[in-house]
């Protein structure tokens, strides 16, 4: 773990670093968003199975050639649900390499302990992500695990839960497009409560809606979500807001 942090510090130094660098430019690297979603689905996971509402996700990212860092959270409207997320990733034309940080306050009290990163007991899931993604064709390949973290089987120990999705897409006129991607769970993992190996866990067709507004465009788009694992299926609606 000592290890990790060293090298998180280290990565976040480079980022500084290409911070002050691009000060002096013009146009700024960083950028705000906002989504709305109807309900929170995850890699074909009901994130709040219960006491659902709908989900907003604010958060801020630095991008600057193949360089890329955000912080995110995520918040349901009935106040049940909280999740605050950090990420850095690096693409070298079709390939992106990430790492993400997932955790989870309570959502009343003050019972966090974000800074506790010992294995055995911490709430942050670390995650590694490979991602092959060619210019040439519309697909992509995904594979993520989580190597460290609260990610814990049924006998308490690391699951190292790894998830692998294959993606496409059709574009259309005006920016709209239609993707299919289809997720699988490799090993008992938090894809299938920990009781199964490897099973499709995701099948989402999404198809996406940009709606010019003036000078500037408000993506919209609507997914039908397959997840065989438990047996449901769901629709779910977005709307992104970027500047």
């Amino acid at each position: 773990m000592r290890r990790f942090l060293i090298s998180v510090l280290a990565l976040s130094c480079m980022a500084f670093s290409v911070l002050a660098q691009s000060a002096d430019s013009h146009i700024s690297p960083f950028h705000l968003g906002l989504d709305l979603q109807t309900k929170y689905i995850w890699r074909g996971m009901e994130m709040i199975p219960e006491e659902s509402a709908p989900v907003v996700f604010p958060g801020f990212n630095y991008a600057r050639g193949g360089f890329y860092a955000y912080v995110l959270g995520g918040y349901s409207l009935n106040g049940k649900y909280a999740e605050v997320d950090l990420g850095l990733s690096y693409t070298w034309r079709w390939l992106t390499l990430e790492l993400n940080d997932y955790y989870y306050p309570t959502v009343s009290g003050l019972k966090d302990r974000y800074f506790n990163f010992n294995g055995a007991d911490t709430g942050h899931w670390l995650e590694a992500v490979f991602k092959v993604a060619p210019e040439t064709v519309p697909v992509s390949l995904t594979v993520s695990n989580f190597f460290y973290g609260a990610d814990k089987d049924l006998e308490g120990k690391q699951a190292y839960s790894t998830y692998v999705e294959l993606g496409g897409h059709l574009d259309f006129a005006n920016s709209r497009s239609l993707a299919l991607a289809v997720g699988a769970a490799l090993n008992k993992s938090c894809y299938n409560g920990y009781e199964k190996g490897f099973g499709i866990c995701n099948v989402e067709l999404k198809y996406t809606h940009p709606v010019v507004l003036k000078s500037w465009t408000l993506p919209l788009s609507a997914a039908y979500i397959i997840n065989p694992v438990y047996r449901k299926s769901f629709v779910n609606f977005t709307a992104s807001l970027a500047f």
